[in-house]
C-alpha cells in the first residue's frame, strides 16, 4: 500500500494486491482526516478564589501579588457572580447552569450529567486535570475531608468522570501541579482548587495572595506556558453583595503572549463567559448551558476574535 498527501485533510491511498500466478489488483481510496480543532490558547489554568467583594481586592494592600498581575494583564471590572452560595456558582463555571444552591450536596448525592466542560473538551480531543489542594488520593469523589471542599471541586460531579476510570484519573492532589508544569505534561485545560485557607474562604486574602504568588507564578514564568497560556483568577461569589445574583468578584486574565496591557474592560460579564472562552479559546466549538449566549471575552487580548 503507498499513500499520497492531497490537500489540507485528504489523503490518497493505492493497495496493490497479487496472487501467486501473477494476476494483480489495484485500487484506490481516499481518506478525509480531521484535525482536532485549534484555538488560540493551547494551555488555559483557571483558579477559583472565594467570597470576596470586588473593591475588597483591586487597589487594596490586602493582595499585592494580585495587584501587580491586574496592573500587567486584564482585569474585568464589571464581572458579577451568578447566584449564591458558591456550588452554583462552580456548576455555572463548568456547566452553564446553577443547577443547585445546596452547598451540602456532595458528587455521590447530586451527580451532574447535563452538558458540561469535560464532556465538550473530551469531544473536542483536549486533555484536562483538576488540581485538588488536599484532595487525599487520585480520582477521589467523597466528601469534604481538612480543608479540602468538595463543593468547590466541580468536576468531580460530572458523570462523564464519575462513570469512567481513564477520567476518575484526572481527578488529582494539586502537589502534581508542579510536576506537570516542570515536565512540561499540563493538560490543555486545568482546573485548580485551593484548600478552605489558600482560597481566602477561611484565612485572609494575604494569604490567599502568597499561594498565589507561591504556586501560580511559576506557571506565568513557565517558557512552554508563556507561549500560548492563559491564567484566569476568579473569585467564585462576593462576600456581602447580590448584585445580578452573586455579586461584583475579580475576575483577572492573564496571557503572557496576548494579554493587552494593564487593559480593563467594562463589559457586564459572568461565570458563563469565562465557561465560554475556556472552551472556544481551546477551539472547542459546542458550548454548554448559558455559555452559548454568554458574552464573549476577547477583547482582552492583542489578537482579532476567532
Amino acid at each position: 500500500m503507498s499513500g499520497t498527501p492531497t490537500t489540507a485533510g485528504l489523503a490518497t491511498f493505492t493497495i496493490q494486491v497479487a496472487d501467486n500466478v501473477g494476476n494483480k489488483s489495484v485500487a484506490g481510496f481516499s481518506v478525509i482526516i480531521t484535525p482536532a480543532s485549534q484555538g488560540p490558547f493551547g494551555h488555559i489554568v483557571i483558579v477559583l478564589e472565594e467570597n470576596t467583594d470586588y473593591l475588597s481586592v483591586v487597589g487594596t494592600t490586602a493582595m499585592p501579588y494580585l495587584n501587580t498581575l491586574i496592573s500587567q494583564y486584564g482585569l474585568a471590572t464589571q464581572y458579577y457572580a451568578t447566584t449564591h452560595p458558591s456550588i452554583g456558582n462552580y456548576m455555572d463555571l463548568t456547566t452553564g447552569q446553577i443547577l443547585t444552591n445546596d452547598d451540602s450536596q456532595t458528587p455521590a448525592t447530586f451527580p451532574v450529567s447535563v452538558d458540561n466542560v469535560v464532556r465538550e473538551l473530551l469531544a473536542a480531543g483536549k486533555t484536562w486535570k483538576a488540581y485538588g489542594e488536599g484532595l487525599p488520593s487520585v480520582g477521589y469523589t467523597g466528601g469534604d475531608i481538612g480543608n479540602f471542599a468538595i463543593r468547590h471541586y466541580p468536576l468531580a460531579y460530572m458523570t462523564d468522570v464519575q462513570n469512567s476510570q481513564a477520567q476518575l484519573q484526572n481527578l488529582v492532589p494539586f502537589t502534581q501541579f508542579a510536576t506537570d508544569l516542570a515536565a512540561g505534561n499540563l493538560p490543555n485545560y486545568s482546573w485548580v482548587t485551593p484548600n478552605l485557607c489558600d482560597d481566602a474562604h477561611d484565612c485572609p486574602l494575604s494569604t490567599a495572595d502568597t499561594w498565589l504568588q507561591t504556586n501560580i507564578d511559576p506557571l506565568i514564568k513557565n517558557p512552554s506556558f508563556q507561549k500560548d497560556g492563559l491564567l484566569i483568577v476568579v473569585f467564585d461569589e462576593s462576600g456581602s453583595d447580590n448584585t445580578n445574583g452573586g455579586g461584583r468578584v475579580v475576575c483577572v486574565l492573564i496571557s503572557p503572549a496576548s494579554s493587552k496591557v494593564a487593559f480593563q474592560s467594562t463589559t457586564l460579564y459572568q461565570h458563563p463567559s469565562v465557561l465560554r472562552l475556556t472552551l472556544e479559546g481551546l477551539g472547542v466549538k459546542n458550548l454548554p448551558g448559558a455559555a452559548v449566549s454568554a458574552p464573549p471575552m476577547w477583547e482582552f487580548f492583542t489578537f482579532p476574535a476567532p
